[in-house]
């Protein structure tokens, strides 16, 4: 919104600045840990207030998450308002791939808050069905990915369908793969898998969300180098004209997810619940899809993608053998059962996430 300043430059020099995305996202950074920080904690006292017993915490789960019981959910209110808020202020609206993220980043914290409102109002951790949920969150992203497909197909300035469809690989400067009309349904299971395998980690204090702050910071550089033509050619990846704006969507995040950490520190005063998890999950997979990087995705957001699987391997082992691979799942209780603490947990996993992280943005450069 306030990128409209610009036509001012030449009255006021200072108004220019607000031609650079660098300055926008850092920008967006702060207003956004700001709203975080100021409206945290009377969201938190309405929330307690509105839940009573909060969160249901599972019968079955390790035995110290039930000192955690009374604690509020759905604190992905406190950064859903704090990114929109930034991002509308910040962000160019007139582009095509912010308005598509923010259109699925709000979508699926629709699904995640009527989930979380079921489970604390029936008290129970299951919530909205899950064959229901998954089919909304595939028809969101069906149609979010077709008009990022558009959007894409128009910045080449061409009518070439592979302009939008085309998947590239890293590590290697022309493996490109055009996957027709296929891609709208590889493209959704990335957005959907992205924010299911986010929701799976968030069940330790700080866990998901520090992981996701830096997957957002490794993608605001990778949405700034793709939607930059010179960097681009020099890095020999996929040039996506207009996606460097969601870096300022990227730097919202992480301003949000370092004001919500401040209450979800442990102890935490609330939890982020499946408002927040499915909805940065969502905006980061959409984000992949923009930039063409859904590959690098699933190396920077490792750790997530560790926890799907932990999860999927432990129901398909239970159900054609009848026994468990993990003392339980997702992994982060694996480790729980083995005796690890919970910091122990959150801090080593954290290292993990960094350590992908600059595993992905490597692929940058190593073709």
């Amino acid at each position: 919104m306030l990128i409209w300043l610009v036509e001012f430059a030449d009255q006021l020099q200072i108004f220019n600045l607000f031609r650079y995305i660098t300055f926008r996202t850092g920008a967006a950074t702060v207003t956004s840990a700001l709203i975080v920080f100021l409206f945290g904690p009377r969201i938190i006292a309405s929330l307690s207030i509105r839940q009573g017993r909060g969160q249901p915490i599972r019968a079955d789960g390790p035995q110290t998450h039930f000192k955690k019981a009374g604690t509020p959910t759905m604190g992905g209110l406190m950064m859903l308002s704090g990114i929109v808020v930034s991002a509308l202020l910040w962000a160019d609206l007139s582009n095509v791939f912010v308005v598509v993220t923010l259109l699925v980043t709000l979508a699926f914290g629709v699904i995640g808050f009527y989930d979380d409102y079921l489970k604390v109002t029936q008290q129970s951790h299951r919530g909205f069905s899950g064959k229901l949920r998954l089919l909304a969150e595939f028809v969101i992203a069906g149609l979010a990915v077709y008009f990022i497909m558009q959007a894409s197909i128009a910045a080449s300035g061409t009518n070439e369908m592979r302009y939008g469809t085309s998947m590239a690989f890293p590590f290697f400067k022309d493996l490109v793969i055009d996957l027709g009309w296929f891609y709208i349904v590889f493209a959704a299971f990335v957005v959907v898998g992205a924010g299911n395998a986010v929701n799976l980690t968030d069940g330790l204090d700080g866990l998901a969300i520090v992981p996701v702050m830096i997957a957002a910071a490794s993608f605001g550089v990778i949405a700034y180098l793709a939607g930059n033509a010179v960097f681009a050619n020099y890095l020999q990846i996929n040039f996506v004209p207009g996606t460097g704006e969601l870096s300022v969507v990227l730097g919202a995040v992480i301003g949000a997810g370092l004001g919500f950490l401040w209450f979800n520190a442990p102890p935490a005063a609330i939890f982020m619940g499946d408002t927040g998890s499915l909805a940065l999950g969502g905006l980061i997979g959409t984000v992949a899809v923009a930039t063409k990087h859904e590959i690098v995705m699933v190396i920077i957001g490792g750790l997530f993608v560790m926890e799907a699987l932990s999860v999927i391997i432990q129901v398909i082992s239970f159900k054609l053998t009848g026994k468990r691979i993990f003392l339980m799942a997702p992994i982060h209780h694996h480790f729980e059962r083995l005796g690890w603490t919970e910091s122990q947990i959150v801090i080593r996993f954290w290292i993990i996430s960094v350590g992908l992280a600059m595993l992905g943005l490597a692929t940058l450069k190593l073709r």
